[in-house]
C-alpha cells in the first residue's frame, strides 16, 4: 500500500427534478485527482464520463453538472472501461482512495449490479475526518463550506466530478500536512 499518495474521487450521477423516481442513477462522470502527501503536489487529474445502460443525462441534470447527453453520447464509455483505466492509471488496489461522503458505497453498488470489480480497497471519507477537527463547529457541511472553513477558494464548476475532485484534493492537503 503507498500511505504516501491519496487518490481523491468524485462521482455525478444522473438526476432528475420533476418528481419521478430515478430508474437508477448510473454514474456519468468520475473525476479523479491524485495528492502526494510528501509534498503536498496534486500530480495528477483524470475526468472520464461514463455512458450509462439504463440512464439518460436530464436537462436538470446538465443544468446542475453542465454534462450535456451529446458529451456523454460522443465520450462516454462503459463504466468497466472507465473502472480499468482510473486504475491503471492511478495504482488502484496500492493506492488510498478517497470522496467526500459515501461515493465508495454508490461505486461499490453500481459495480455489483453490473458484476465489475472495484479499483480499491482502501477508502477515506473525507467529510468525516474534516467534521472530526477540533476547530471544525458546524458539524454538517457540504465539501464548498468546508473549503471556506479552511480557507481554500473553490476552483471551477461545483457538481463537476473534475473539479470537485480537484478541490477535494486541495482540501485533503490541509487534513493530512505536517504545518
Amino acid at each position: 500500500m503507498n500511505f504516501n499518495r491519496i487518490v481523491c474521487f468524485d462521482l455525478e450521477m444522473c438526476c432528475w427534478n420533476d418528481g419521478r423516481e430515478s430508474r437508477t442513477g448510473e454514474i456519468i462522470e468520475i473525476g479523479v485527482a491524485e495528492l502526494d502527501l510528501t509534498n503536498g503536489e496534486i500530480v495528477r487529474r483524470a475526468q472520464h464520463f461514463v455512458k450509462p445502460d439504463n440512464d439518460e443525462v436530464s436537462p436538470f441534470c446538465t443544468e446542475l453538472t453542465g454534462i450535456k447527453p451529446e458529451v456523454i453520447e460522443k465520450n462516454g464509455k462503459p463504466l468497466g472501461h472507465i473502472l480499468k483505466s482510473v486504475e491503471q492509471k492511478f495504482g488502484g488496489r496500492h493506492k488510498i482512495y478517497a470522496a467526500w461522503g459515501r461515493d465508495d458505497l454508490i461505486l461499490r453498488k453500481e459495480c455489483e449490479v453490473k458484476g465489475l470489480k472495484v479499483p480499491f480497497e482502501e477508502y477515506l471519507n473525507l467529510a468525516t475526518l474534516f467534521r472530526l477537527q477540533r476547530h471544525v463547529t458546524k458539524k454538517r457541511c457540504g465539501q464548498r463550506a468546508a473549503m471556506e472553513m479552511a480557507g481554500i477558494d473553490w476552483e471551477g464548476r461545483q457538481h463537476s466530478g473534475y473539479d470537485d475532485a480537484y478541490n477535494l484534493a486541495r482540501l485533503a492537503k490541509t487534513l493530512f500536512s505536517n504545518d
